[in-house]
């Protein structure tokens, strides 16, 4: 990891005489358009003609254009729309109606790690990637904080595109609580494998094994299910608040005992090879290449996977003991 900046070290008046585009409105999208707004620079948000999401920026006072539009009036592009879409997006909208010198942005650096997005030499690529969910970038910035961000830059014609990438940070709040260099590379990589291997594939499976382990040896699924999946909540909730060790702390000593005992028998060598085994798939591009050729057949694992998991009994008992729970909102 690279240096770390603060307001103190970025200039928000670089983008006095620039117009932000931000393509797409979801959840990245509108806290990042309503941020920098509210900062004081001038944004117009790119959408398709017919999205629900056009009267709602325009509902918030923002301008609302096509993409093609927008990015034709801008000096700064972010494209905030799925991995899996940014591609056809840019080659159809975008690209051709970015001006020599623009600043071509990212939240996630697949799409230029990966090659499927290749800008031309006269377009600075830089990101600017909150680490949290959109609500919390849009909900921090309201309280006057801010979530921390990372910044790379992958291309630099015009040779201040870090300085452009840190007023963005700034614009969205990011710099109120430290904005952090790597490179398009480091991101990426490393946040496709902690999806894969920690926070989504791993964790899902992990939970899924606990639930059928106490299923198969005859405990109820309801007891099963508070163990094995309500329970991590608390569990993340106190490593995000103070890391492992305020976990260690907060818990009983019992269930710390079982963590030092039992933690290495379930996450073995083996596992740990294997997780080697994925960051090396997603190093050599076999991740993206499968990702991309997926999509462009219809998604026929995908579904399959998405029918077949919702088929699972953590599903369905999940579901039930959730909805007598007055503090979860309905999903």
């Amino acid at each position: 990891m690279g240096k770390i900046f603060y307001e103190k070290d970025t200039d928000l008046h670089l983008l006095d005489n620039k117009t932000v585009a931000v393509i797409g409105y979801g959840s990245q999208g509108h806290a990042h358009a309503l941020n920098l707004h509210e900062s004081g620079v001038d944004v117009i948000v790119g959408l398709y003609k017919g999205s629900k999401s056009w009267a709602k920026a325009q509902d918030a006072g923002l301008k609302v254009a096509t993409a093609a539009e927008a990015t034709a009036a801008a000096d700064v592009v972010m494209i905030l729309v799925n991995d899996e879409k940014q591609g056809d997006l840019y080659r159809d909208s975008i690209g051709p109606n970015l001006k020599s010198g623009s600043y071509l942005a990212f939240s996630h650096g697949f799409n230029i790690h990966f090659g499927q997005i290749v800008p031309a030499a006269d377009i600075n690529v830089i990101m600017i990637a909150p680490k949290g969910p959109g609500h919390t970038v849009r909900s921090q910035f309201q309280e006057g904080k801010g979530v921390p961000c990372l910044i790379a830059v992958n291309q630099d014609p015009s040779g201040d595109s870090e300085k452009i990438a840190l007023a963005y940070a700034a614009g969205i709040g990011g710099a109120r609580a430290g904005v952090f260099e790597t490179t398009f590379k480091e991101e990426t990589e490393t946040d496709l494998f902690g999806e894969q291997a920690v926070l989504c594939g791993g964790l899902s499976e992990l939970i899924k094994a606990g639930f059928d382990t106490l299923v198969e040896a005859g405990y109820s699924e309801e007891m099963a299910y508070f163990e094995c999946c309500h329970e991590v909540k608390l569990i993340t909730d106190l490593i995000n608040e103070g890391g492992l060790e305020y976990m260690r702390y907060s818990i009983s000593d019992t269930a710390e005992y079982g963590d030092y005992m039992t933690g290495r028998r379930i996450i073995t060598k083996e596992t740990r090879k294997e997780m080697k085994n994925v960051l090396g798939e997603i190093q050599d591009g076999t991740f993206a290449r499968n990702w991309m050729l997926e999509n462009r057949v219809n998604r026929p694992f995908f579904n399959a996977r998405k029918r077949m998991e919702a088929e699972h009994p953590i599903t369905e008992v999940g579901s039930r003991l959730r909805s007598l729970m007055s503090w979860h909102k309905k999903k």
